[in-house]
C-alpha cells in the first residue's frame, strides 16, 4: 500500500491532470460516504478517474466513486474528489491526504471538506448538517500523522500552525447561507478514528467526554494537509447516525444506512454548498 509522498509524485500527478482539467480550480472540494452526488451540479464536468493519474491509489469503499472532477460551480473553478482515501484502507496518513496536495499544486486556495460522520451531542439526529469548527485527530496524535517525517519546505513549514484549523471567515459564509435557506446548521468539534470499527459504548462516552460532537474516520489528514500547504479549510458533516443506532449490531446494515442518509441530504447539502460558493463569489 501507498506510504510515502514526495515532491515530484505531486508535481507529476498534477501535470498530468493540469492536462485534462477544463479549468485551474480555486477551490477543492472532497465529498464523502454517500455525498459524491453532489458532483453532478459541476457545469461541464471532466472526470477523471484515480487509477489514470500517476501515483494515485484506488478509493475501495463502497459508495466512493473514486474520481476528481473538474469544472465550474457557482462561479468558481473547482476540482472534486468524488470519493476520498481512508487510512483503515491501508494507506498510510500522507497519502491518504496526497490528492489534497495535488490540488493545492493545481492552484486551489480553499478545500471544503465533507464526512458522513456519527453524531455524539445528544440534540443531534439522524440527517442534521454540521459545521466543523476544530478537530480531535486521535490517529495523529497517536504518531499516525501526514507529517511524519522528513519536511520538504515546498509543501510547507515544519510546525504548521493549527489554530484555527477551520477558517472563521468561510464559517461565516456558511452560517449566513444556512440562515438564508432557513436551514438548520448545527456547529460542533469532528473527532476522527482509525476504524473500520465502530465505536464500542465505552468509546462513545470516552469521545463526549474529551468534547467530541461528532465521529469518523476521515478528514482530520486532509484538513492538517491542507493547513501546512497554507489552504484555507471549511469543513461540513453530515450526521448519518446518533448514539441509538450504534446499539443495531449490523456493521453492513449502518454502512448502508450512511450511504442512504447521504443520498436523501444531497440535495440540501447541494444548494448549501453552491451557495457558500457563490457568497465567496460575491465576497471578493
Amino acid at each position: 500500500m501507498g506510504s510515502v509522498v514526495n515532491y515530484e509524485m505531486v508535481e507529476y500527478a498534477a501535470a498530468y491532470l493540469e492536462g485534462r482539467l477544463p479549468v485551474r480550480p480555486r477551490v477543492a472540494m472532497v465529498l464523502g460516504s454517500g455525498l459524491s452526488d453532489l458532483g453532478d451540479q459541476i457545469v461541464d464536468p471532466v472526470p477523471v478517474n484515480y487509477e489514470d493519474v500517476p501515483h494515485m491509489v484506488a478509493s475501495t469503499v463502497a459508495g466512493h466513486q473514486g474520481r476528481f472532477v473538474g469544472g465550474t460551480l457557482s462561479g468558481q473553478p473547482v476540482i472534486m474528489m468524488q470519493g476520498r482515501l481512508h487510512f483503515y484502507e491501508g494507506y498510510s496518513p500522507a497519502m491518504v491526504a496526497f490528492p489534497i496536495r495535488v490540488m493545492r499544486h493545481l492552484g486551489a486556495e480553499i478545500l471544503v471538506v465533507t464526512n458522513a460522520a456519527g453524531g455524539l451531542h445528544p440534540d443531534f439526529q439522524t440527517g442534521d448538517l454540521m459545521t466543523i469548527t476544530d478537530h480531535l485527530f486521535l490517529p495523529g496524535l497517536a504518531g499516525q500523522h501526514p507529517l511524519r517525517g522528513p519536511n520538504d519546505e515546498r509543501f510547507g513549514p515544519r510546525f504548521p500552525d493549527m489554530t484555527p484549523p477551520y477558517d472563521p471567515d468561510l464559517q461565516r459564509l456558511l452560517r449566513e447561507e444556512a440562515r438564508a435557506q432557513e436551514m438548520t446548521l448545527w456547529e460542533g468539534v469532528y473527532a476522527m478514528v482509525s476504524g473500520p470499527s465502530y465505536e464500542t459504548p465505552a468509546e462513545i462516552r470516552f469521545l463526549r467526554a474529551v468534547g467530541a460532537d461528532a465521529v469518523g474516520m476521515s478528514t482530520a489528514p486532509e484538513v492538517v494537509v491542507a493547513r501546512h500547504a497554507g489552504m484555507r479549510v471549511m469543513g461540513l458533516s453530515l450526521i448519518t447516525n446518533v448514539p441509538s443506532d450504534f446499539d443495531a449490531g449490523d456493521p453492513e446494515a449502518m454502512h448502508k444506512q450512511v450511504l442512504a442518509v447521504g443520498e436523501h441530504a444531497v440535495p440540501r447539502m447541494a444548494r448549501l454548498l453552491t451557495g457558500v460558493l457563490s457568497r465567496m463569489s460575491s465576497n471578493e
